[in-house]
C-alpha cells in the first residue's frame, strides 16, 4: 500500500513537471520563431497564402468568472498581430481577409489528451473582402488539402469575441454588391463582463420588449421593427452595423445591433441580434438571439416582413410566393440550419395583405430534390379584391406598384398577365387556407373559402378549391401544370344551391325570392396566362336559374357590360321577373357557341343564339325576344351583340318585326342540350317538383317551343 502510493506520488509528481516545464517553456520561449512554421502550415492547409506580420507574443490571464482550474490558475494568452489571407489568383482584390490581431488563450492540462482546448478567441479590427465571379468561383471557399489519416489532436472552441471591423461582397453570381460596416455602440467593456451580460436574463428581456412593440405595430401605431430591442441596448447590445449595396439591381440598405460574444459551445449563453434591412420596397426586420452557433438550432426572433408584393420575396428568401397587393407580416421565427438541410418555422405569425388579414404557420425546409413549404394560413376576412393579383387582374397601376412588367392591354378585359411557373418548379407545397368571411364591396357576401393548394414538381393543384356562397356551395378541382410548356389547366366546377335573395342581398325583388342558381363546368385549356387558358378552352359550361329577377341596374351594378345594354334595350329601367334561364355552352378552342341560351319572363321568351371567341374577346350573338303577348311591343325586333368583352356593341337588327308566338326553335338544336340541363333541377325545397325550370326544360326537349311557365305555389 505504501509501495503504491510512492509510485503515484512520483507519476504526480513527473506530471507536475512536465506541465511546469511546459510552462515554462510557454513563457520563456520568443515566439516569433514559430511565425515561418505557423504561416507554411497553415498556407498548406487552406490553399493559400497566410502570414503574420507583426509579432506573435504569449502572456498569462486568469479567466474571472469561469470554471476551475482556469478562474485560479493563469492561462497563456496568445496574441498574432497584422495577419493577412491573400484572395485566390482570380480575384480582383488581393487580399480576402486582415486582422489587426487575434488573441486567444489555450488552456494547458487538455494539451496532455491531444485536445487544443481554446475557451476565447478574439478578433481585433477584422476586414474581409468577399467575391464570387459569374461562373461561381468564391474567394471563402478553400483549397483543402485532401483526405489523410485522421489526426489524434481535436479542437475545441470556446466563444468568439470581435471587434469594429468591415466587409466588402462582390457576388456576381447572386448580383449582390454589399458594404458591412461594424462598430462599437460605447465604450469598451471587459470582456468578462460582455460574457455575463449575456445571460439569460437579458434574451427574455428581449423578448418582452418584441412582444409589447409588435402589438402596437400590428394595431396601426408609430412603432417600427427597427425600434424593438432599444430599451436593452445598453446592456445587450455592444456593436452596431450598417449596410449598404445592392440585390439582384434593387437598393439594399440596412442596420442593425448585435453582442460581441459568440458562444460556440454553452448552450445558455444567447447572442442578441436586431436587424431592419430594405431591399428595393421589400422589408424585413428581426429582433432575437442565437445561441448554439455551431448548429444554429437555437435561432429564435421575432421577424417582419413588408413590400409592395410577396411575390418579391422570392428572390431574397427562394420561397415562391404569389403576387399581392401591399403587405406586412409579423411573427415568431425558429430555425435549424445544417449542411445538408434546413428547417424554417414561422410560426404564430399575423398580418394583412391589401385590405385583408392572414394568420398561420408555416415551415419550409430544404434538402431533398426541392424545398419544401407546409402549413396553415386562413384569414378572418378576405377582400376579394386582394385577390385579383393572383390571377394579374389588378389595374395596371397596381401592377407597376408590385413590379410587373406585363401592363393590361387597353382593349382587353382577359388577363395577359403569365403566371411564373419558373418559380413552381424552385420548390414544393402542402399549404391549407381558408377563409371565414369574403367580402365583395358591401353588398355581395361570400360566406366562406377553403382549399388545399398542394406545389409538386411544378404542377399546381388546388383539391379543393370551395365556396360557401349564397347559402350554397361552389365546388371546383383545378391543375394548372406549370411543368409543361405551354402550361395546361384543368378545371371541374359545380355550383349548387345558390339562393339568389342572398346573393343579391340589396335587390328588393329578391328578397322574397325561392330562386337558385345551379351549374357545371368542366374544362381543358393550355396557356400561361388568364386570357391564354380561356382563349385556347375545351370543354362546356351550363347554368340554371329559376324564379329570380332582372333589371338593368342590377346588371350594371355587378360590372355585366353587355347584360345591362341587352336589358336595357328589351325592357327599358323596370324590373323583369325572370321564371327560369338556362344556359349550355359549348367549347372548342376558346369558341364558346350558345348550344341553348334562353330565359323565360311573363312577358317574352328570350332567346341568344351565336358565338363567343376567348381567343380574340370577339362576340357574335343574336338576340330574339318573342313576345307572350301585346303589351311589350318593344321586344317585336331582335338585336345583334358584335364588338369585344370590353366594348360591346349591341343593336337592333334590319328586317322584318316579330310576330306573337314566333318563339319556337328548331326541336333538332334544342332537345338534346334541354336534357342535359335537366340534370341541374335540384329540388329547392324538398320536392323535385317544385321549379319552374323543369317545366320550361322539358316544353324545350320535347316540342322546341316555350310557353309561358305556370309558378309553382309559395311555401308557407
Amino acid at each position: 500500500m505504501q509501495r503504491s502510493r510512492k509510485i503515484l506520488s512520483w507519476i504526480a509528481g513527473i506530471l507536475f513537471a512536465l506541465v511546469a516545464v511546459l510552462l515554462i517553456v510557454v513563457a520563456t520561449f520568443d515566439w516569433n520563431r514559430m511565425k515561418p512554421f505557423i504561416g507554411d502550415k497553415v498556407s498548406q492547409a487552406i490553399g493559400r497564402p497566410f502570414a503574420i506580420n507583426g509579432e506573435l507574443t504569449v502572456d498569462w490571464q486568469r479567466d474571472r468568472g469561469g470554471s476551475w482550474p482556469g478562474s485560479w490558475l493563469p492561462w497563456p494568452e496568445f496574441t498574432a498581430r497584422d495577419i493577412s489571407i491573400a484572395n485566390p489568383d482570380w480575384a480582383a482584390q488581393p487580399q480576402f481577409a486582415h486582422l489587426d490581431a487575434l488573441r486567444f488563450r489555450l488552456s494547458p492540462l487538455p494539451l496532455l489528451a491531444h485536445r487544443i482546448d481554446v475557451p476565447t478567441l478574439q478578433l481585433v479590427h477584422p476586414t474581409a473582402d468577399l467575391e464570387r465571379d459569374k461562373s461561381g468561383r468564391a474567394s471563402w471557399d478553400f483549397t483543402l488539402p485532401e483526405n489523410t489519416a485522421p489526426s489524434a489532436w481535436k479542437l475545441q472552441l470556446g466563444t468568439i469575441g470581435f471587434d469594429q471591423g468591415l466587409l466588402t461582397l462582390d457576388d456576381a453570381a447572386s448580383r449582390v454588391k454589399l458594404k458591412l460596416v461594424v462598430e462599437p455602440l460605447q465604450a469598451a467593456i471587459p470582456y468578462d463582463q460582455i460574457v455575463a451580460q449575456q445571460s439569460r436574463a437579458a434574451r427574455e428581456e428581449v423578448g418582452k420588449t418584441v412582444g409589447t412593440a409588435a402589438k402596437k405595430i400590428m394595431a396601426g401605431s408609430d412603432a417600427k421593427p427597427a425600434q424593438i430591442g432599444q430599451a436593452t441596448a445598453s446592456t445587450t447590445y455592444q456593436f452596431g452595423w450598417t449596410a449598404e449595396g445592392s440585390y439582384q439591381g434593387s437598393p439594399l440598405k440596412g442596420h442593425g445591433k448585435t453582442g460581441a460574444v459568440l458562444a460556440l459551445q454553452d448552450t445558455t449563453t444567447p447572442f442578441p441580434l436586431q436587424a431592419d434591412v430594405r431591399i428595393g420596397d421589400s422589408r424585413i426586420a428581426l429582433v432575437g438571439t442565437l445561441t448554439d452557433p455551431l448548429h444554429l438550432g437555437a435561432l429564435d426572433v421575432r421577424l417582419w416582413f413588408s413590400g409592395s408584393s410577396m411575390a418579391r420575396l422570392y428572390p431574397i428568401t427562394g420561397i415562391t410566393l404569389p403576387d399581392t397587393p401591399p403587405y406586412a407580416t409579423e411573427g415568431h421565427l425558429k430555425a435549424e440550419l445544417h449542411r445538408g438541410g434546413s428547417r424554417y418555422s414561422y410560426q404564430d405569425f399575423r398580418g394583412r395583405v391589401g385590405g385583408s388579414d392572414l394568420a398561420g404557420n408555416l415551415v419550409f425546409v430544404t434538402g431533398g430534390k426541392r424545398p419544401k413549404l407546409s402549413g396553415d394560413v386562413h384569414s378572418k376576412l378576405l377582400q376579394i379584391a386582394d385577390l385579383a393579383p393572383l390571377i394579374g387582374a389588378d389595374a395596371n397601376a397596381e401592377k407597376k406598384q408590385r413590379g410587373d412588367a406585363t401592363p393590361q392591354p387597353a382593349d382587353k378585359l382577359l388577363p395577359v398577365e403569365p403566371f411564373r411557373t419558373d418559380r413552381w418548379q424552385a420548390m414544393d407545397a402542402d399549404v391549407t387556407f381558408t377563409g371565414a368571411r369574403i367580402v365583395r364591396g358591401a353588398a355581395l357576401p361570400i360566406d366562406s373559402l377553403s382549399t388545399h393548394l398542394v406545389l409538386n414538381n411544378g404542377a399546381l393543384y388546388l383539391d379543393p378549391l370551395s365556396f360557401g356562397l349564397a347559402g350554397g356551395t361552389v365546388r371546383s378541382n383545378i391543375t394548372l401544370d406549370g411543368s409543361r410548356a405551354p402550361m395546361r389547366g384543368v378545371l371541374k366546377l359545380d355550383a349548387r344551391h345558390l339562393k339568389l335573395k342572398q346573393l343579391f342581398p340589396t335587390f328588393e325583388p329578391m328578397r322574397t325570392s325561392f330562386g337558385e342558381i345551379n351549374g357545371d363546368a368542366a374544362l381543358d385549356a393550355q396557356g400561361n396566362s388568364i386570357a391564354a387558358l380561356l382563349g385556347s378552352a375545351n370543354g362546356e359550361l351550363k347554368l340554371l336559374m329559376n324564379d329570380g329577377a332582372i333589371s338593368k341596374t342590377l346588371l350594371e351594378t355587378a360590372g355585366l357590360n353587355v347584360g345591362n345594354i341587352v336589358i336595357g334595350k328589351l325592357f327599358g329601367d323596370k324590373t323583369v321577373q325572370i321564371n327560369c334561364a338556362a344556359a349550355d355552352m359549348a367549347a372548342s378552342n376558346g369558341l364558346f357557341d350558345m348550344r341553348l341560351f334562353v330565359f323565360d319572363t311573363d312577358d317574352a321568351v328570350v332567346n341568344v343564339t351565336g358565338t363567343v371567341n376567348f381567343a380574340s374577346e370577339k362576340l357574335d350573338l343574336d338576340v330574339k325576344p318573342h313576345t307572350k303577348g301585346f303589351r311589350v311591343f318593344s321586344l317585336r325586333s331582335p338585336l345583334y351583340i358584335r364588338g369585344t368583352l370590353k366594348n360591346p356593341n349591341v343593336g337592333v337588327q334590319a328586317g322584318p318585326l316579330l310576330a306573337r308566338g314566333a318563339g319556337a326553335v328548331a326541336l333538332g338544336v334544342v332537345a338534346a342540350p334541354a336534357a342535359a340541363l335537366l340534370a341541374l333541377v335540384a329540388p329547392s325545397h324538398g320536392d323535385a317538383g317544385d321549379n319552374t325550370c323543369r317545366t320550361v326544360l322539358q316544353q324545350l326537349r320535347s316540342s322546341g317551343t316555350m310557353m309561358p311557365a305556370s309558378k309553382p305555389a309559395a311555401k308557407k
